[in-house]
C-alpha cells in the first residue's frame, strides 16, 4: 500500500455508514436512526488518520486517553477534538495533533475526509481526515490528553484477522464487541468505525 494508492481511494465514493457499522458495537446498530440525524446541539470536532513513512511502510498514530479524562477514558483513539471558536473542523483536527502529539500542522498534507460520524455517549459530531506528512514526525506527546502513543502499520490495519469480537461485560450487558487488535491494544467503538470505513475505501 502505497500514498498514492491512498489518494486514489480517497477519490472514490464513501461508503459511509455500511462500512462503519461493520465495527459498531451491537447497541450502536440500534441507534441508526440517531446516527443519521445528529442532535443539533451536538458538540463538533475533528480527528486526522496520520499517515507517514516508517521502515518501508505507511503507519498512523493512535492515542491512549488518560483515565482522568472526562469521556472515553483509556481508550484508544485518533488524534483530534473539539473546534474551538470559528475555525474550521479541518484546523479543529490538525491543531488538536499538534497538541495532543506535537506534529506541525504545516508539514500535513490533507489528503481528504471520511463521513462523519455521531457519537452517543459524548454527543460529539465527529469528522475524520485523512493526512500524510513525508516523515515520520517528532512525536511530542501532551500528557495531559495522551496516556501512551502506539504507532500503528497500515498493513495491520488492512489485515482481515486484526479485526476480531469478543464478548464484553458492558452497558450492564454482555455484548459481542468487534474491534481491532494492535498488540495489547484494542481499538473499538466510534474509532474502530472510523478506520472500517477507512479500510473499506483502501480495498
Amino acid at each position: 500500500m502505497t500514498i498514492d494508492d491512498v489518494r486514489q481511494a480517497l477519490a472514490r465514493p464513501r461508503p459511509g455508514l455500511e462500512a462503519q457499522g461493520r465495527m459498531a458495537p451491537p447497541y450502536r446498530r440500534d441507534q441508526i436512526a440517531q446516527v443519521l440525524n445528529p442532535p443539533k446541539d451536538c458538540r463538533q470536532a475533528g480527528v486526522l488518520v496520520l499517515l507517514y513513512p516508517q521502515n518501508g511502510q505507511l503507519h498512523f498514530p493512535l492515542t491512549r486517553r488518560p483515565d482522568s479524562v472526562e469521556f472515553h477514558k483509556g481508550q484508544i483513539s485518533l488524534p483530534g477534538g473539539s473546534r474551538e471558536n470559528t475555525e474550521s473542523l479541518r484546523q479543529a483536527a490538525l491543531r488538536e495533533a499538534q497538541e495532543e502529539i506535537g506534529v506541525e500542522p504545516s508539514t500535513i498534507e490533507v489528503l481528504g475526509q471520511l463521513t462523519s460520524l455521531y457519537v452517543p455517549p459524548s454527543n460529539f459530531c465527529v469528522q475524520p481526515f485523512v493526512g500524510y506528512t513525508l516523515c515520520r514526525p517528532d512525536f511530542q506527546i501532551e500528557e495531559k490528553e495522551v496516556a501512551e502513543l502506539i504507532e500503528a502499520p497500515l498493513e495491520k490495519l488492512l489485515d482481515p484477522a486484526s479485526a476480531r469480537e469478543e464478548d464484553w461485560d458492558i452497558r450492564g450487558g454482555t455484548w459481542r464487541i468487534p474491534f481491532y487488535q494492535f498488540g495489547p491494544h484494542k481499538v473499538w467503538g466510534a474509532t474502530a468505525m472510523i478506520l472500517a470505513e477507512f479500510v473499506a475505501m483502501l480495498r
